[in-house]
């Protein structure tokens, strides 16, 4: 049997335009096109790395899912499945240089690896489905292939199994650690230890920020115009703290909840601004007592819930764990907020009347 090289097909055929898609003999429909990268990390990747770590256009973050041919592969060369996140795959192929190999691209709506997997994409239906369209089977010899094991939650290996007769092998969380991983198939405690180092955290704090600068922005001219310049700061300092200063601090913050742990950020944010507030010799005691009282119901929980978003970006957490803490906590810091605002409109409706 003939193999077509472009697509791996174990027929040939066209369609015209407005042509049904094209079926080999037997009912199957023929594999899609075998498409080809290479390792190389070139200037125009990095700028799309640096856009998508800054939030820029976020959904075109993306590769064409199905399969691709990194250098000069055999039908014995080994398969790897990523998500068509940008990231994810340039970390992959660059991670295999001068190795050939068949990459699979799952359709993971152009989300990483580990955030696909907890939402399903990256997962055992994806998966099964790209090896059947992508006719796999005919194009290696071999029946296996190596799964991130930060994919690991959203693919059952028994399913995969039972449907495409293809293994699954969980690989190395990180990808440098492939060509080292390949030599024996087997990832030493080093390799499949997860970790979230400092600079690993740090550069996640762009994109949690740029969501809530333009919010941040409105909100700190708000408030210069209602309350002055150190209330604007305050604003600031809460985004700030909860975008930025929360991922820098995560492991050194006790308690176990990203929620909890916002609130002790955010209360060390507020005091400052507190004691500004609540220490005016030109106000009544209750007034100070208000103004104090203000930043420090707000500011915790602003913080809070940037922590609490801050989740979706950690291998820390699980879903159950998240949906755990929004019932837990979403409550509470609604009603501190709200407390918060009401203390300050109070304030500012005893200043229009005169009454401070």
């Amino acid at each position: 049997m003939e193999m077509n090289k472009s697509t791996g097909s174990c027929c040939t055929c066209s369609t015209g335009t407005n042509a049904d898609p094209c079926v080999c003999p037997g009912g199957k429909p023929a594999p899609e096109q075998i498409r080809t990268t290479d390792s190389t990390i070139t200037f125009a990747h990095r700028l799309d790395h640096f856009l998508a770590r800054w939030g820029w256009k976020r959904e075109s973050h993306r590769v064409t899912p199905g399969l691709y041919r990194l250098g000069n592969p055999t039908a014995d060369s080994p398969v790897f499945a990523s998500a068509n996140y940008t990231l994810s795959f340039d970390a992959l192929r660059s991670a295999l240089a001068g190795i050939d190999a068949w990459i699979l691209v799952l359709d993971t709506k152009g989300i990483n690896v580990w955030c696909a997997a907890g939402k399903g994409t990256f997962g055992t239906d994806e998966l099964v489905r790209r090896i059947q369209s992508s006719g796999l089977e005919n194009i290696v010899s071999q029946r296996k292939i190596i799964v991130p094991q930060l994919g690991a939650p959203g693919v059952s290996w028994p399913e995969v199994v039972r449907r495409t007769k293809f293994l699954v092998e969980y690989g190395p969380v990180r990808a440098r650690d492939l060509p080292e991983y390949l030599k024996t198939h087997t990832a030493t405690p080093a390799m499949r230890r997860v970790e979230f180092p400092v600079m690993d955290r740090i550069v996640l704090t762009p994109v949690e920020f740029v969501h809530s600068a333009l919010p941040m922005v409105i909100v700190a001219a708000v408030l210069w115009f209602l309350a002055g310049p150190v209330a604007a700061l305050a604003a600031v300092s809460a985004v700030l703290a909860g975008t930025v200063l929360f991922p820098v601090l995560l492991p050194f913050i006790p308690t176990q909840d990203f929620s909890t742990k916002g609130l002790i950020l955010g209360g060390v944010v507020a005091i400052p601004f507190a004691t500004v507030f609540g220490t005016n010799p030109a106000l009544p005691l209750w007034a100070n007592a208000l103004a104090a009282l203000a930043p420090l119901l707000i500011i915790p929980a602003v913080v809070s819930y940037a922590a609490l978003n801050f989740t979706g970006c950690t291998t820390f957490t699980s879903r159950a764990g998240v949906k755990k803490e929004i019932f837990r906590y979403v409550p509470a810091m609604v009603v501190m907020a709200v407390a918060g605002l009401l203390a300050g409109i109070a304030l500012g409706v005893s200043r229009l009347l005169g009454v401070i």
